[in-house]
């Protein structure tokens, strides 16, 4: 049984909903933790929707914030535990990106989905196993779980835009070229990536400025 994620959201500033970009936020914060990069967003993508859900847990690690699935070298869980979170939170999102497209009636490539560290791996571990490929994938800061069983599960595979820090000391910058190799391996022809030189484990302003151009390429907005 799915558990029913809670959700900010930001309407689109044209009044009009042509296209939703889902933010998945990272390990102890929640869903407006990234809402708050709709502001700059919105005026050049007026016609989106901005929708942060919280992760389904309470974070062991940050009591006040919210989690995907349990990281074992931070809050003590076992690898079992964890892979049964990380399958407990993608039936819940699966269920919540299929809910989004119902009820504002949206088609798969009018989504984009965006994460940022333990949201990135939730993204990059859901949707290419999803039957229909999203608009695109804006991976932040994270890496990909479970690379080995990527090409047998594989559904599809959206174009993928990989931006990390290079002073990132929480998730290790060289998670970047290996979730790449990985996806190409996989069969992956669209994967890009950004470097944020100078930048730690967060979004810096020229991240997001790719990231940004990136969106409204896939999204057809010219």
């Amino acid at each position: 049984m799915t558990r029913a994620l809670n959700a900010g959201r930001k309407e689109p500033l044209s009044g009009e909903t042509r296209s939703a970009v889902i933010f998945l936020h990272g390990y102890g914060a929640n869903g407006a933790d990234l809402l708050g990069l709709a502001d700059p967003l919105a005026e050049h993508m007026p016609d989106t929707l901005f929708i942060s859900p919280d992760a389904p847990e309470d974070c062991a690690g940050s009591p006040m914030g919210k989690q995907w699935f349990p990281i074992p070298w931070i809050d003590g869980s076992s690898e079992e535990e964890a892979h049964h979170g990380l399958l407990r939170a993608t039936d819940d999102l699966n269920a919540f990106l299929d809910g989004i497209m119902v009820d504002e009636d949206l088609l798969p490539e009018q989504v984009i989905v965006l994460g940022f560290s333990q949201g990135t791996m939730m993204a990059l571990h859901v949707v290419p196993r999803r039957e229909e490929a999203v608009a695109g994938i804006v991976a932040f800061s994270g890496r990909l779980l479970e690379p080995d069983s990527l090409a047998d599960e594989v559904q599809c595979k959206p174009p993928v835009l990989l931006i990390h820090g290079d002073q990132d000391d929480v998730v290790p910058p060289q998670a970047l070229p290996q979730a790449a190799e990985s996806l190409q391996n996989a069969g992956w022809k669209e994967v890009y990536a950004h470097i944020m030189k100078g930048t730690g484990h967060g979004i810096a302003p020229d991240g997001l400025q790719v990231a940004l151009a990136f969106m409204r390429d896939r999204l057809g907005m010219d």
